[in-house]
């Protein structure tokens, strides 16, 4: 509708920040809500379908929902935390793995095409309410509330005068930056390979019928260039789910050792 009202303007105006304020659909419950919930929907009847008839030799169902839980498992949460601490943590890093994959992959669906994630509220909520209070909550438990603190703030074998000006540093970037930044990472990724797909799917349909005759086959190239970003931005929504579950793992082996 967005893209019509633009070309019968005459004049383009590209796409912006506020193209991502969705209105209310109905009590004020907006899309990027019910796209959360039918997130959790999705991979819940996904792993409890894949789960029901387990066999030996599994179904290729079966194999797709091992692949994403060895994946999670040893790819992410043995090789960050380490063999010995890892087990417990492994059901987080799954679901925080597919939980971010799906809503990011929503951009690319027909019909929905809106990443959740392009709304900063929501990965910031998953950082601070999820992984910040569990990094905390596993560093506490194993060194202490005073040893906690003091592996984080304090790096082993610093001089005394040097933690002087380190101490707040690393305070700085432990408590306010890693919080903050686990959470613009995907963000920002979601926000600006959407806004992308959207100059160039604008711009190809403006240029088709709002450009001059020579100027119209133009639009060809800009909905190419539009294709070939949906792959891009494929690529990047599956590395970008990756990337936190990988630092949500990270910061739990960093509350569990002895040195940071």
């Amino acid at each position: 509708m967005r893209a019509l009202w633009l070309a019968e303007g005459g004049s383009f105006v590209p796409p912006g920040a506020g193209d991502f304020n969705l209105p209310p659909i109905f009590l004020g419950i907006t899309k990027p809500m019910l796209l959360v919930v039918l997130s959790v929907v999705i991979i819940a009847v996904f792993f409890l379908m894949a789960s029901r008839r387990l066999s030996v030799v599994p179904s290729r169902f079966s194999f797709v929902a091992e692949s994403v839980y060895d994946f999670g498992r040893n790819n992410i949460a043995r090789d960050l935390i380490g063999s010995k601490d890892f087990r417990p943590y492994v059901p987080l890093i799954v679901t925080m793995f597919c939980f971010v994959l799906v809503n990011n992959i929503f951009g690319l669906i027909p019909i929905i095409q809106f990443p959740t994630f392009s709304h900063i509220g929501f990965p910031l909520a998953l950082s601070l309410l999820v992984v910040y209070p569990l990094w905390h909550y596993v560093g506490i438990r194993r060194h202490g509330f005073v040893g906690h603190i003091k592996n984080q703030l304090v790096p082993p074998g610093v001089p005394k005068p040097v933690l002087v000006l380190l101490v707040p540093v690393e305070a700085f970037v432990k408590f306010f930056m890693n919080p903050l930044t686990h959470a613009i990472r995907v963000f920002a990724a979601m926000f600006a390979g959407h806004l992308i797909l959207l100059v160039f799917t604008l711009a190809g349909q403006y240029l088709l019928l709002e450009a001059s005759g020579p100027l119209k086959p133009v639009s060809l190239v800009s909905w190419a260039f539009a294709i070939a970003m949906t792959f891009v931005e494929a690529l990047i929504q599956v590395l970008q789910a990756y990337i936190f579950a990988l630092l949500a793992a990270n910061y739990i082996s960093a509350a569990l050792s002895a040195d940071h």
